[in-house]
């Protein structure tokens, strides 16, 4: 037993034969055969190309959501501005950028990352990086959306308004989800570690 902080362990073996077997409008459905200590194994995964997402906050704590209708889930769910990486290797921050302006038509000054993790290590290679964003302007433009993106509902919500939502199962999206209780998590150590030095 150890007394090292809990952390996940990189992890390879190798991999005999890869091939996609549905190639998607948005993603692929990938079949991998991997040697596993001297078994063929095989998994299917969604090969994704990674995404960001922004807790973006105002100067009264609120915090910006978005609602729109998610077809595989049947829900018109409440969650962060948030996208996908447009092409390999896409910087993460400015990405995180655009998709602020493009699905909220408001731009930030400061940004730090809140969180990165994977959506379901079972079944997808996505991880989402989260970033904190302060310091919100609106956008000189606002951006022409279509599809699901056309009517999008933007609401700013007191972070323990969220905090009490996520608690009581009435939102559902992980990104939303995750960054709310990690940002809440941050806030209070804070106030913890300022109470202890008065």
């Amino acid at each position: 037993m150890t007394d090292a902080p809990i952390a996940d362990e990189p992890a390879s073996y190798p991999v005999t034969e890869s091939t996609v077997v549905y190639e998607g409008a948005v993603w692929d459905v990938r079949r991998d055969v991997v040697d596993y200590d001297g078994h063929d194994m095989v998994r299917e995964y969604i090969d994704h190309t990674g995404a960001v997402a922004v807790f973006a906050e105002d100067d009264e704590g609120r915090v910006l959501v978005i609602q729109q209708y998610r077809h595989p889930v049947g829900l018109r769910d409440w969650e962060l501005p948030a996208g996908l990486l447009d092409h390999a290797g896409e910087d993460h921050l400015e990405a995180a950028k655009r998709e602020l302006g493009e699905e909220a038509d408001v731009a930030a000054d400061h940004w730090e990352p809140l969180v990165r993790y994977n959506t379901s290590s079972g079944g997808s290679d996505e991880f989402i990086q989260v970033y904190r964003a302060r310091g919100i302007r609106d956008t000189e433009s606002a951006f022409e959306r279509e599809a699901e993106e056309a009517d999008i509902v933007k609401r700013w919500v007191p972070r323990e308004e969220l905090v009490a939502a996520v608690l009581a199962g009435r939102v559902h999206n992980s990104a939303l989800i995750v960054s709310t209780l990690a940002a809440d998590a941050i806030e209070r150590r804070r106030a913890d570690e300022g109470g202890a030095g008065r």
